[in-house]
């Protein structure tokens, strides 16, 4: 068994331990380099990584295969590429790109196929001179996202 499958078990039994956690990435860089990223439902705890860490490592062999092991949480500024990093984030603002543009707005839904966003823009009025605040939505495939985050405000 590789390097590689033996992790992935036991990377998927520590999963399995707390099912709040998913991941997001997992590689094995160059002299055994292996760096894991995940999230949760609830966000992730130092203490969720250590436990990761912990099942990983305490159940390989170093004499079998020397090895690096970060394990890490993902971080805000990552964009997001899991379903349920989509769901976690209903209520906050996300940026996403796809091929017609871009688009800013509060995620209102994200279902199974798509999400659901909604933001005000200034259009001019039908009648008359100035401009009038309007909402807007749109649904977007997650096939149709190239990229998408959350917008970080302060």
């Amino acid at each position: 068994m590789s390097l590689k499958d033996k992790v992935l078990n036991l990377l998927q039994a520590a999963l399995d331990e707390n099912e709040s956690l998913f991941l997001i990435d997992f590689t094995i860089q160059g002299g055994n380099k292996i760096q894991i990223i995940i999230d949760g439902d609830n966000g992730v705890t130092v203490e969720d990584c250590i436990a990761v860490s912990r099942a990983v490592e305490h159940n390989l062999d170093r004499e079998e295969e020397d090895f690096s092991l970060d394990v890490m949480s993902a971080g805000i500024t990552e964009g997001l590429v899991h379903l349920r990093q989509y769901k976690k984030n209903v209520g906050r603002t996300l940026e996403v790109l796809t091929e017609e543009g871009k688009v800013v707005g509060a995620l209102k839904e994200a279902t199974n196929d798509q999400i659901s966003l909604e933001w005000k823009a200034r259009e001019p009025k039908p009648i008359g001179k100035g401009k009038v605040t309007v909402t807007k939505s749109a649904s977007i495939a997650y096939t149709d996202i190239v990229k998408a985050k959350v917008v970080i405000t302060f």
